[in-house]
């Protein structure tokens, strides 16, 4: 049999015939009439909880896993509405997945590394190929996770994924694993079997000015830059009416923090971070990574020609890593900040079709528009935003 998979989207607002109906497409595109796994974003005007079990109860026994998104990818197609839901089904007797899910990230992010690693190791196996996450962006403190995660686990894998997102409101962000729909959790699915992981990994952004200086800092906190609170000097880059609107300043402004040498080849001289978060009493922003004092940050913002060149860079790298071999499936994870507020619909589907078209356009394509990204660089794996991560089994 090999592997068989299907994708399928929906945009209806009721959350019962949502799940149904994107499940009832992806096995159609499968030629299944069952599957092993389900894999499942959607967006938050659907109550979580529901949207969860509709896909459940299309899919039978299957597994389902999944998360909350700003948008979602299904093939070609595209959609950052409030409604709408992509669906992969997959059934394999070459491919094993195995899910774990943990909660606690924001207190307890080494932790639940260590548990979900520990967890994993358990499944470990010669033919482990990669481990999908995806995490809370909101509460998500990657370094400090990864460092649990990878010690328990005692082998270095790729990591390849996204963090939740919520539509920018916030808020909170969804978790989904079978019957569990939880926030400020992690998702690690360990992919094991008879197929190789090829990846890509590029971002958008260009600094918009001078190297400044992270003056005071607590693990993910930042709370003065250059001895002034960070929104203050956040301020002295914003439109005026950004100033007032968190949702714009984040999506607008990025901090840009020099990456290792060993990167700038393949990559790009700088790693680039959301700010997720931010406490106005005290001027401080929260990032998904840790931060030492005396590092240095460059205010960027994110370049409409670099994200475009960087689209046909990955179809590029991955075309050239497949060798003319077929993907068997395809993960996209592309950030929030590079869809609706910087290209049109059409735009989007135009960036999307300059990877697929040196990639596969018939291949099983499933992801979502994310509060931030996970792939390795360098053999390094490292936490990105305002980036996609594009990742194919072949």
């Amino acid at each position: 049999m090999g592997t068989k998979a299907g994708v399928g989207i929906s945009r209806h607002r009721d959350p019962h015939q949502a799940g149904e109906e994107a499940v009832q497409q992806a096995m159609k595109d499968a030629g299944l009439t069952k599957c092993d796994i389900a894999l499942m974003y959607a967006t938050i005007g659907y109550d979580q909880r529901t949207i969860v079990q509709s896909v459940r109860n299309a899919v039978g026994g299957a597994q389902v896993v999944g998360c909350s998104a700003e948008g979602v990818i299904a093939g070609g197609d595209v959609d950052e509405s409030n409604f709408s839901v992509a669906v992969m089904v997959i059934e394999s007797d070459e491919l094993r997945f195995t899910p774990q899910l943990a909660t606690g990230l924001k207190s307890r992010p080494e932790e639940v590394g260590t548990q979900l690693g520990n967890k994993l190791k358990a499944n470990l196996s010669d033919d482990a190929i990669a481990v999908i996450v995806l995490a809370d962006g909101i509460t998500v403190n990657f370094d400090r996770f990864n460092t649990g995660f990878e010690n328990a686990l005692g082998r270095r894998l790729p990591l390849l994924g996204g963090s939740a997102g919520d539509n920018f409101e916030m808020k909170a962000t969804y978790q989904y694993l079978d019957s569990e729909v939880v926030s400020d959790g992690v998702i690690t699915m360990l992919i094991s079997g008879d197929a190789k992981v090829a990846w890509d990994v590029n971002h958008g952004c260009i600094p918009i000015d001078v190297e400044r200086k992270i003056t005071k800092a607590r693990g993910n906190l930042i709370l003065e830059i250059d001895n002034k609170p960070v929104l203050d000097v956040l301020k002295d880059y914003l439109l005026p009416e950004e100033i007032d609107n968190w949702e714009q300043t984040v999506v607008n402004l990025c901090l840009g923090f020099r990456a290792p040498k060993a990167f700038h080849d393949d990559y790009d001289q700088y790693l680039i971070r959301f700010m997720p978060q931010r406490d106005v009493k005290e001027g401080s922003v929260v990032i998904p990574t840790e931060v030492t004092e005396g590092m240095s940050v460059w205010m960027t913002r994110r370049d409409q020609d670099k994200i475009l060149g960087g689209c046909k860079r990955i179809g590029s790298n991955l075309r050239a890593q497949l060798g003319g071999r077929e993907p068997k499936l395809v993960f996209q994870f592309d950030c929030a900040g590079r869809g609706k507020f910087v290209f049109r619909d059409d735009e989007k589907r135009a960036a999307l079709a300059t990877i697929r078209d040196q990639v596969s356009t018939t291949a099983p394509w499933v992801g979502f528009f994310t509060f931030g990204e996970i792939g390795p660089v360098n053999g390094e794996n490292c936490f990105h935003n305002y980036t996609a991560v594009v990742a194919v089994l072949y």
